[in-house]
């Protein structure tokens, strides 16, 4: 048995019991009568008393301790601020993207997307169709360029069709946009905002391939951040380029 562990048992309760035990025996033996246990008696319940205060206070004070780091420890999470975006590579780049389809609400807009990224079925059912079968999306507006409207009829379409949501997929909304930014935007029912997976067209955010081009790095823009308004004004402003384009 160690040293530190004998130092730190409680030796005035100890002592105190001790007394006890020997006073009793000595009275059950005639040796002392009630006159000397009752002093004895009342001296172990001052010991006692003063032992239980004792160990109250140092519960008060680490009561206290623990409250002032509580304190410290919220002034510190409170202080700290989540980065508005934080950059994906290529080896978390499945997983978060599926737990931002998971997390996706509302109206969806899914622009600049490179349709060739769906045109296989095992693509398509991990990129695109939980979006389109998720309880939690209303709407799934597409915003291209015309240059994908072969693809999108040839290969997307027909495997949108086949899936069970297939009716909130509005018809795309054609443009003639310049191949640099990509995103897919919608609420998030995690954060409880809107987000945004951003990402560009050509190295090193896409990688080019003879078949078509895949992301390699894409950006998390979280709720609240200063671009997402940008991001959305993009947006719009294509969609209403779109419709004057089809009432001309």
């Amino acid at each position: 048995m160690k040293l530190k562990q004998v130092l730190n048992w409680e030796w005035d309760a100890i002592a105190g019991i001790i007394a006890a035990v020997v006073a009793i025996v000595l009275h059950i033996l005639h040796v002392v009568d009630e006159d000397v246990i009752l002093p004895i008696v009342l001296a172990l319940l001052g010991l006692l008393f003063i032992n239980f205060m004792r160990h109250t206070r140092n519960n008060e004070i680490t009561a206290e301790h623990v409250e002032r780091t509580a304190d410290a420890v919220n002034s510190i999470q409170s202080a700290l601020k989540l980065p508005d975006v934080t950059l994906v590579g290529p080896r978390n780049l499945r997983s978060a993207n599926e737990q931002f389809l998971r997390h996706m609400g509302g109206e969806t807009i899914w622009f600049n997307v490179c349709l060739s990224m769906y045109k296989t079925q095992p693509l398509f059912d991990t990129l695109l169709r939980p979006a389109v079968d998720s309880p939690l999306t209303s709407s799934i507006q597409f915003i291209l360029d015309e240059s994908q409207k072969d693809i999108w009829q040839q290969f997307v379409q027909p495997k949108i069709a086949a899936c069970a949501g297939h009716a909130k997929v509005k018809e795309p909304r054609w443009c003639n946009l310049a191949k640099t930014v990509s995103f897919i935007l919608a609420d998030s029912q995690q954060s409880g905002g809107a987000e945004a997976l951003l990402s560009f067209w050509g190295e090193p955010f896409m990688a080019q391939t003879t078949a078509h081009d895949v992301p390699r790095f894409i950006f998390h823009v979280q709720k609240n951040a200063e671009l997402l308004p940008h991001l959305m004004e993009l947006a719009r402003s294509n969609m209403l380029q779109a419709q004057c384009g089809r009432s001309g």
